[in-house]
């Protein structure tokens, strides 16, 4: 026998309209002739005196031993158990007539108990073995202090992969770790009550562990005999197995939840029939619980079971105690898009508000995000701080230090838990901001109050100034969205598509062009760009304790503004603006970095995607670029396919970083960004008439990572020191550059390193070693710390210094004063910054008071963004079958993929000597630092192009084919012809790249002091006449 058989135990009340009939004594005999076989269900439950005689016998003398009831007693209490208070026929197949015995006296004292000291019946028992465990208690459908409810998150916890951070193994998705088994699930609730006079029924809860027969399969799988659990397929009648096999098809091919309702051939039943990916969600067993007790139902079973495709279905019988909770069509369908949102959202600090009754599962939902979002927005700002503002605004340094400032009280003075305090007391207000809400974004949503009267309700309930200014946010949240995927019926996380006409001015300067929002089981997160067309990467960001969260909380926005503005600057000379993403693990979701990815991913693509049942306030056709960054860097090739299998029209150019078998340009394998880093180096070196051989250079990161791999193999220095993650390299006769070149091309860390090719003052400090003796007789007793001050110590002096790894801001006002030597000399004379923001700006300019040059993160470490740029002009440009041929890398590279490698670095390089050449020349004329001149280039060609790719310039086709021909890879014309690129490619990307091109060939030939009237039309006369 099966240790539980799924649908074959125990028969179903009349069911929805009709209260489940209590057995009364004179059934105890025979049958119960009132159920019926149905389909999908296996009815063999009898009376369980007849069906397990001997086992009742051996239970009615175990108890009698004990002594502890009248043997009158124990036969009238052991026939009721087995007989009226119908229990599954599998409860009495798994227990041994020891443990039933136990649970008999265990009831009958609770009974006592009750009725002793008149109070509720409290009854709560637990039993575990291996491979199997056993929980009841008295049901109390439909009160959040059921006892059910606190074993049904246990369970969840213990028994449904729903534990917090487990250490996970580096395995496929579809994968079932062994150490932390999913078990099935078989709950049930008594159909008989515990008394004839009681109306109390108990619910069991039985849970088994999985037993495949094969772990090793595809997650595309969908043969049950395949991916099933054993007992299960044994078991499981044919009806249940089609529904099991329906369900399954359909959710293998979506990456969020299949939900149905089905109906039993006699309509006495409905099941509710949830497929899902393993893991993919929390809390969502108590979740759905809480949800159909809303709409007035009751479960009489609960199964969950998991396949080894990585699936899991939930499978709940449904029956309504009263008429009026009958389910018919419209409310089934409310009831499904229910469940999705129960899905989408996990069970928080907030969800009292639901299962309460105080908030609608939508009210909590929506209340749930626009908590999450306004709090970035929030202040408690003096108008003395403001007014400082204003006063330092024309200090950079000191404005950016008043902006730390600003983020240490922010954090300081408001939690999300004081935002939640408010919100809890005044529920009447957070259903007119949703009334409010719905009514703007959903296409039947009932009218709700006007804008002054929702603002008057609040400035007279709420009497906080604070508090008041929370709801106001709400009401500021609601009316800046211009899209949502709140009300589709099928979704993953929730997103919004915001104006971002909200922000102060004060705080962003510089107002982005686009701002979404999402927000998921395991994460919330933000896409911030700045122009129509943009593109930078996706990071995710981890939290390693509670005080690294709540900091990252508080600055998630800021942080994604700043990246993404950073990138805006970085972007000036391709068709892309500056754009970022940020993807904020939960702090018990922090190994579910690939899980909140792909549902940020999916709302993403939820708001792209051309839906006539959601309302878009912002009518236009929108295109997102997203690139890798940090955490995310694997996961380009599943979004670019993703998108193609949604049927997203840009699929190929969605991402950028892919592998090159899906038409990916990795900029490692092809040293993209080294490209324009090493074109300062040997800009500089030109203009200082050095001999590259013969100058020194100190580099951060090492030969196995991108930048630092490929510095070394591209140049030909006299390099002396390299630091990356397994210690310290240090040679000051210069590290021998064959050794060292080796080590670059099979990315291994300098700890690889060949010792004996060190001259006798070099040395390897490895970071694990403690005590280590340096040549001058040195010893440094943490190899770690001295590591991570490398940077800081006189050892690293050198001609150039190129970083090409490290921390943000790893020198900084604090430490700077460190790159003055013992007698008043500098370290570096050049700084060439590949890795981003490895100096702070106020690190820069001190360094540059000094007589230092750099050359900021900004205009050296865009060889990256230019790659990607034309990653995505060549995706758009190719059809698939094109695209297919020309650009995916299969055993060897296509002809035309290896001559656009040439092109890509030919442009690289072409862009890095004109930025440099202006910077250095702007300098010479100007004296103004160079990292400060670096932002007003970028500032000027961002500028000068929005307005020329809006220009009537481009309706001039002879200037339009010219400056496109100019801009545009020399294949790739060739390949396909400028009159089916200007047909390909979306217009307002090809405008980009003619206002790009243009404004940076300005900016970068005529400076920015030229006198812009007559100097750009000289410029213009000059690009016709080529």
């Amino acid at each position: 026998m099966s240790t539980f058989n799924l649908h074959g135990s125990e028969s179903t009340p009349k069911l929805l309209g009709e209260r489940p009939p209590l057995i009364r004594r004179n059934s105890i005999q025979g049958k119960f002739s009132y159920f019926k076989d149905k389909d999908g269900v296996k009815v063999t439950l009898s009376d369980a005196k007849t069906e397990f005689p001997e086992q009742m016998a051996t239970v009615v003398a175990l108890i009698k031993a004990e002594q502890l009831l009248n043997d009158s007693r124990v036969e009238q209490e052991v026939a009721w158990y087995y007989g009226n208070l119908g229990l599954s026929k599998n409860y009495f197949e798994i227990h041994s007539p020891e443990e039933i015995s136990k649970h008999i006296i265990s009831l009958y004292n609770s009974k006592v108990l009750s009725q002793t000291n008149k109070a509720p019946l409290n009854l709560s028992m637990t039993s575990t073995r291996k491979g199997n465990a056993f929980f009841f208690s008295h049901s109390m459908p439909g009160r959040s202090d059921s006892p059910c409810q606190a074993i049904e998150r246990m369970i969840e916890e213990q028994f449904l992969g729903d534990r917090v951070a487990l250490p996970r193994k580096q395995v496929p998705s579809n994968d079932i770790n062994e150490e932390d088994e999913l078990w099935r699930l078989h709950c049930f609730r008594t159909r008989g009550t515990v008394a004839p006079s009681s109306d109390i029924h108990l619910r069991f809860y039985m849970l088994t562990e999985t037993k495949f027969k094969s772990k090793n399969v595809s997650e595309n799988e969908t043969d049950l005999s395949l991916i099933s659990d054993i007992d299960w397929l044994a078991t499981s009648s044919q009806t249940t197995q089609k529904w099991y096999s329906d369900i399954i098809k359909e959710a293998v091919n979506t990456n969020g939840p299949v939900i149905k309702v089905v109906d039993t051939a006699s309509d006495d039943t409905k099941h509710l029939l949830i497929a899902y990916r393993s893991r993919s969600t929390r809390s969502f067993l108590t979740g759905v619980t809480n949800l159909y007790h809303t709409f007035g139902l009751y479960s009489s079973r609960k199964h969950v079971e998991h396949f080894s495709n990585g699936l899991t279905v939930m499978d709940i019988q449904l029956f309504a105690p009263k008429p009026e909770s009958y389910l018919n069509a419209a409310s089934i369908q409310k009831l499904v898009e229910e469940a999705n949102l129960v899905y989408v959202l996990p069970m928080t600090s907030m969800s009292p508000m639901f299962t309460d009754g105080t908030l609608s599962i939508r009210e909590y939902a929506y209340a749930y995000a626009a908590w999450k979002f306004v709090f970035q927005f929030l202040s408690r700002q003096s108008s003395e701080f403001t007014s400082l503002g204003s006063a330092l605004k024309d200090n950079p340094d000191a404005y950016r230090i008043l902006g730390t400032i600003k983020t240490f009280m922010k954090k300081e003075a408001i939690t999300e838990g004081r935002v939640l305090d408010t919100l809890f007391q005044y529920p009447a207000l957070l259903k007119e901001l949703y009334k409010d809400f719905e009514f703007r974004h959903h296409k039947s949503g009932q009218e709700g109050l006007d804008e002054q009267t929702i603002m008057s309700r609040i400035n007279r309930a709420v009497p906080s100034e604070f508090d008041r200014q929370i709801f106001q946010a709400f009401h500021t949240f609601n009316r800046h969205i211009l899209k949502t995927n709140f009300f589709l019926p099928s979704k993953v996380a929730l997103s919004f598509r915001l104006s971002p006409g909200f922000l102060s001015k004060t705080d962003y300067p510089i107002t982005p062009f686009a701002i979404f929002f999402v927000v998921g089981t395991e994460f919330r997160g933000f896409h911030i760009r700045f122009r129509d067309v943009a593109r930078g990467g996706i990071r995710i960001i981890r939290s390693a304790n509670l005080q690294s969260y709540i900091q990252n909380v508080t600055s998630l926005f800021d942080e994604n503004y700043n990246l993404a503005n950073t990138q805006e600057r970085k972007n000036k000379d391709i068709a892309e603006g500056g754009s970022k993403g940020t993807i904020l693990l939960s702090l018990d979701g922090q190994d579910r970095a690939l899980a909140a990815f792909k549902k940020y991913v999916d709302g993403l693509l939820d708001l792209l995607l051309p839906n006539s049942s959601m309302i878009d306030l912002y009518g236009k056709e929108e295109l997102l670029f997203l690139g890798p960054d940090e955490g995310t860097a694997n996961y380009m090739d599943w979004a670019s396919t993703h998108a193609r299998e949604r049927k997203y029209k840009f699929w190929k150019a969605f991402t950028t970083g892919k592998s090159r078998s899906v038409g990916g340009i990795p900029h490692d394998l092809y040293g993209m960004t080294t490209r324009s880093i090493h074109q300062y180096v040997l800009g500089a070196m030109e203009k200082m008439g050095l001999d590259e051989s013969k100058v020194t250079k100190f580099q951060t990161g090492g030969p196995d990572g991108d930048l630092g791999s490929n510095e070394i193999k591209i140049s030909k220095d006299l390099t002396t020191a390299i630091v990356d993650g397994s210690g310290v390299l240090f040679d000051p006769k210069g590290i021998n550059r064959s050794a060292l070149g080796a080590l670059a091309e099979a990315r291994k860390m300098v700890r690889d390193f060949d010792k004996s090719k060190l001259s006798p003052e070099g040395f390897f400090v490895d970071v694990d070693g403690q005590d280590i003796s340096l040549p001058d007789g040195t010893v440094i007793q943490s190899g770690l710390e001295y590591r991570n001050q490398f940077h800081l110590n006189p050892l690293s002096s050198s001609y150039f210094f190129v970083p090409c790894g490290g921390r943000p801001e790893a020198i900084n006002l604090s430490n700077v004063h460190t790159a003055i030597l013992a007698d008043g000399s500098n370290k570096w004379k050049v700084v060439v910054e590949g890795a981003n923001l490895f100096f702070s700006q106020e690190a820069r300019l001190f360094l540059e008071k000094r007589g230092v040059i750099i050359f900021k993160d900004a205009s050296a470490n865009k060889g990256g963004v230019t790659s990607s740029s034309l990653e995505v002009l060549a995706a758009l440009s190719l059809n698939d079958q094109e695209f297919e041929q020309h650009m995916s890398v299969k055993t060897s590279e296509p002809e035309f993929y290896a001559s656009y490698i040439k092109e890509v670095h030919r442009i690289i390089e072409e862009n890095s000597r004109l930025e440099f050449g202006c910077l250095w020349n702007e300098h010479k004329r100007s004296g103004t630092a160079i990292s400060i001149l670096s932002d007003s280039v970028s500032n000027k060609i961002n500028e000068l192009s929005l307005s020329l790719s809006s220009s009537e310039l481009w309706n001039n086709d002879h200037l339009r084919k010219k400056v496109l021909t100019a801009a545009i890879p020399k294949n790739l014309l060739e390949l396909v012809g400028i009159e089916a690129l200007l047909e390909r490619v979306p217009e307002n990307y090809m405008r980009a790249i003619f206002g790009t091109y243009l404004a940076s060939r300005y900016v970068y030939s005529c400076g920015l002091a030229a006198n812009p009237e007559f100097s750009f039309f000289n410029f213009i006369t000059t690009q016709m006449s080529k």
